[in-house]
Formats: structure tokens, C-alpha cells, sequence
């Protein structure tokens, strides 16, 4: 991953934990989504809300639209969710967002549990492989927010 899109992901994770940190749980998705953009394009991001991405057949043949919740600066594909805990469908959900727009990273969050949740997913182009997540954090991500910001 290069730098900037690691310093991108690292500006979303921070400004999703200080959102959750202020409204809590018990919102709905969309109010976690228009906080999230608001406060990114307040930072000076370029955001795109509810972008559809278009499916394709292999043989080129468009077949439907995914409806990702953002897209941030072109390369980073944004899923919030607002419930207990990731299902599988929810894997399933941004890994076809990330095969479908062939944008290589996508950050899962979740605003639902008590315990602040982001998962972090890159897809290899050249393999178009089913992409894994390379970061879960939880309870211990709470924990090192609440002692940074306490500083």
C-alpha cells in the first residue's frame, strides 16, 4: 500500500472513532454515513455518498449497480454498517465492491456495536483474488484512541 493511501485510511479510521465516539450507538446507518462525509470533506476530502458502481458479465454485458456508501478521494471504498456485530454478508458485500469498481481498498466499519469495529481489505488487481482483511480492531482500538486523545 503506498503512503498516501495509508495516510487516507488512517484520516477515515480516526475521524469514523471520533464519530463514534460522540454520537455513540443506536443511530441509524445514514446518520453515521452523513457525519462521516461531513467531516471529511470538512477536512478537505473528496467524497462521492451512495456512488453506484456498475457489474459487469464477463463477457461485458452490464448486469445491475452496487450502491457504495462512499468513495473517498477515488481509491478507497467506504461500507458502514450500524449493527451488532460483521456477518459474512457484509464481507461478501465490500468484496464485490472492490471487484466491481477495481478500486484496490476498502474499509468495513461498524457503528452499531459498543465496541468500535473497521476492517481493512485490499484487493490484488493482477490475482483478482478474493481480497482478506488485513486489519480487524475492536475493543483494543477503542482503547488506544481514549488514551491518545486524553494525551
Amino acid at each position: 500500500m503506498d503512503e498516501k493511501t495509508k495516510q487516507l485510511c488512517d484520516q477515515v479510521r480516526e475521524t469514523a472513532y471520533a464519530i463514534h465516539e460522540y454520537h455513540g450507538t443506536g443511530h441509524l446507518e445514514k446518520v453515521y454515513e452523513n457525519a462521516l462525509v461531513h467531516r471529511l470533506k470538512k477536512a478537505g476530502l473528496k467524497v462521492e455518498q451512495q456512488k453506484p458502481i456498475k457489474v459487469y458479465d464477463e463477457d461485458g454485458t452490464e448486469i445491475g449497480d452496487y450502491y457504495a456508501d462512499l468513495i473517498v478521494e477515488g481509491v478507497l471504498i467506504v461500507e458502514l454498517k450500524a449493527c451488532k456485530t460483521f456477518t459474512e454478508e457484509h464481507t461478501a458485500q465490500i468484496i464485490g465492491y472492490l471487484r466491481s469498481s477495481n478500486i484496490e481498498h476498502g474499509l468495513l466499519i461498524n457503528f452499531g456495536s459498543y465496541k468500535f469495529k473497521i476492517k481493512k481489505f485490499i484487493l490484488d488487481r493482477f490475482k483478482r483474488s478474493t481480497p482478506q482483511p488485513i486489519l480487524s480492531l475492536s475493543l483494543f482500538l477503542s482503547f488506544v484512541f481514549s488514551a491518545l486523545s486524553r494525551g
